[in-house]
């Protein structure tokens, strides 16, 4: 049997394109080793089947003086840790998702000349896949890479983002306009970062509108706790009927009902609304790293798919302005939208895998 080892950080951005690439190898016969660092040891749930293995690893992000000194050497112990256990694994692919995590297992398999991939799922290849892009045979991308190219772009193949099921679920829904007099759906959230900035500027805005559209906007918006009741009080003040709560599980569904979405950027944001096939108007998330966020949401402004607002550039009365004008032309929606849509890749999982078997010799 093929064993296929992956690597990857501990947070979502990271773990879950790899816990889907190792469902759909498992469902092609493949064994799946997961190497990640000490918080592994709670991976089991998030990988079922597989096998975790620890290895040292550190990050040079850690503001402790002590430890960016001693982040040198863990790397090291954990490029020494990974070459022992990849000997004795003996993968005929090893993938990364990047995260620090990930930086000592793929240096060792480099080190090690076994076929090496990378999911790079941002339009900026991220600190960790920078260290390795050059070496690894295979850069998979989960949206364009607009920054920080790898020296032979000919090793960069556009897989898309690995998605939930129930995003999956809704790839390529219909979209309908509305049509003079119907309900306007607006989706609003700002993600688990900077949503404060929304819950001010949103409101504001709509409370600008004339009457007419204030009368037919029907939004949901997803706010921090201590902002509900403000952002509550205006939107009662100005007559909107909207929906608020600190977080909604049904947020693909909700996106599909949407006839325009505001948020961030992030990436799986921008994927889903790929996936989904919905326009939107991204304000990025200003203190991202390498300022990523822009990088995504220029993807679907180039593609035609959405509207790209800086925060530093942002008032009420510019983003009134604007959604005055987009209500005004519903049509135009509908094109952003299958612009959008156009640039979705529901089979992500499936392409990741295909790269897989490619650099592994396709055995089973």
């Amino acid at each position: 049997m093929t064993t296929v080892v992956l690597s990857a950080g501990g947070t979502g951005g990271h773990l879950f394109p790899a816990q889907a690439l190792a469902a759909e190898l498992m469902r092609r016969g493949k064994k799946i080793v997961v190497m990640t660092d000490a918080r592994g040891t709670a991976y089991d749930t998030h990988f079922p089947g597989a096998s975790i293995e620890i290895v040292p690893s550190a990050t040079f992000a850690d503001r402790s003086k002590l430890r960016l000194m001693a982040a040198p050497f863990e790397i090291l112990a954990g490029i020494l840790v990974s070459l022992a256990k990849l000997a004795r694994i003996k993968p005929r692919a090893v993938v990364g998702f990047g995260g620090y995590p990930s930086v000592p297992v793929m240096l060792a398999a480099i080190m090690a000349r076994l076929p090496t991939a990378i999911l790079a799922p941002d339009a900026v290849l991220g600190r960790a896949n920078r260290l390795v892009a050059n070496y690894v045979k295979v850069i998979a991308g989960g949206l364009p890479l607009v920054r920080y190219l790898p020296q032979d772009m000919s090793k960069v193949v556009y897989t898309g983002n690995p998605l939930r099921p129930d995003v999956i679920a809704r790839a390529g829904a219909p979209y309908r306009s509305p049509s003079a007099g119907e309900p306007l759906n607006l989706l609003v959230f700002g993600g688990s970062q900077g949503a404060r900035a929304l819950s001010e500027i949103v409101p504001a805005a709509v409370a600008l509108f004339p009457g007419e559209i204030r009368s037919r906007l029907d939004i949901v918006q997803q706010c921090r706790p201590e902002d509900l009741e403000s952002v509550r009080a205006i939107y009662t003040t100005a007559g909107v009927k909207a929906q608020l709560e600190p977080f909604f599980r049904d947020m693909p569904q909700r996106m599909a009902h949407a006839h325009l979405v505001i948020g961030r950027s992030g990436v799986g944001t921008v994927s889903e609304l790929a996936v989904i096939g919905r326009p939107a108007i991204l304000i990025p998330y200003p203190f991202a790293t390498d300022d990523h966020q822009t990088a995504n949401a220029s993807v679907l402004e180039s593609a035609g798919a959405a509207w790209l607002l800086q925060q530093r550039d942002l008032t009420a009365e510019k983003l009134s302005s604007l959604l005055a004008e987009i209500f005004a032309h519903p049509d135009d929606l509908a094109k952003r939208a299958a612009a959008a849509a156009s640039l979705g890749k529901p089979d992500a999982a499936q392409r990741l895998a295909d790269v897989v078997d490619r650099i592994s010799g396709g055995a089973a």
